[in-house]
């Protein structure tokens, strides 16, 4: 899988729903359309400025160079910093929605969960269920678990909640405050799928992968699929190199992770480094993204993109989540 790629895949291969991060798919490259004008992107391009008009069908990718070049040691973690108070966040007028996961049970009014263990489009090992046993709350913390057992027809437990039909939006910035899992076969998420999926499907209804790790890696990946031409396009970047840029991290710990959404361009940073970035003002194609999306949360085993080598001397092993805040943006 590359780190800077835009990939536009045969619509032979697209399935009628889909379920889970779909990374796997850049791996595919038997079945990618390759020609000039569809590459828009290489690993030796050079980032475009946010003031500039970028197409669909170009590589879609807009930069801050001040941004892109901080050092890692300006970058701070949010693992010491303390997080707002329930009352300061309640007076701020541009807070649109919010988990502090401060009760005692997951709040059924923000999250649903999905079950199953349908492979869910990536050839996954997990059972999702809506037991405690795989995600809870505790000390202001949600647990994403997943465990080794045999449960129906699965070797692993896992859990994956959504937001669709309870909130979705467009426009904004997301802040999540969040420490994954790192162990072979594990694929920790924290992202997005466009509310109409259910009437045109995937990828016509857009996602938006804001976290996705894999493996033992310490590497966070950030991702936007869509359609393009009636097959599946994707462009993505990490952590790891940035345009020549890198943020080396223990993913296993708290850091704060941050999107921001408007009518030009959505970026993506952790600590305040930026790992992502795509225009999107362009009409056509990327009329996806300015309609409303939900959230997903979910710790997958194995599939097409971590591979399925897992080591089972890991479990459980947990994904936690401090809080996810999304504000207004006070101009679009």
């Amino acid at each position: 899988m590359g780190l800077k790629y835009f990939s536009i895949i045969a619509t032979a291969t697209l399935m009628a729903n889909f379920y889970a991060c779909s990374s796997d798919v850049n791996d595919a490259h038997e079945n990618e359309i390759t020609s000039s004008s569809e590459i828009a992107s290489s690993s030796n391009a050079e980032p475009i400025s946010s003031s500039e008009t970028v197409s669909s069908s170009s590589a879609n990718n807009v930069s801050s160079n001040a941004e892109s070049s901080s050092s890692s040691s300006t970058m701070t973690s949010s693992s010491s910093e303390p997080s707002s108070s329930s009352s300061e966040l309640a007076l701020d007028s541009n807070l649109l929605w919010a988990d502090e996961f401060n009760g005692t049970t997951i709040n059924n009014a923000n999250w649903s969960f999905e079950i199953g263990n349908s492979g869910w489009g990536n050839n996954e090992w997990e059972y999702y269920t809506d037991r405690a046993e795989n995600a809870y709350i505790k000390d202001g913390i949600l647990h994403i678990r997943a465990i080794k057992e045999n449960f129906e027809t699965a070797s692993y437990t896992s859990a994956r909640i959504i937001s669709k039909g309870k909130f979705s939006f467009v426009y904004g910035t997301i802040e999540a405050r969040i420490a994954l899992p790192v162990g072979k076969g594990i694929w920790p998420a924290f992202w997005m799928l466009g509310d109409n999926i259910d009437e045109v499907s995937w990828p016509a209804c857009g996602e938006i992968d804001i976290i996705e790790a894999i493996n033992d890696e310490s590497v966070v990946y950030g991702t936007h699929h869509w359609a393009h031409d009636g097959a599946h396009a994707n462009y993505g970047n990490s952590t790891r190199d940035y345009y020549g840029t890198s943020y080396p991290m223990d993913i296993s710990e708290f850091h704060t992770y941050k999107m921001t959404w408007d009518k030009n361009a959505i970026a993506m940073y952790v600590d305040d480094f930026k790992y992502q970035e795509i225009a999107i003002a362009e009409a056509g194609d990327m009329d996806t993204f300015h309609k409303k999306f939900f959230f997903i949360l979910n710790v997958a085993v194995a599939g097409t993109w971590p591979g399925f080598e897992v080591d089972d001397t890991q479990f459980p092993t947990e994904m936690l989540v401090d809080y996810i805040r999304v504000y207004k943006n006070t101009s679009n």
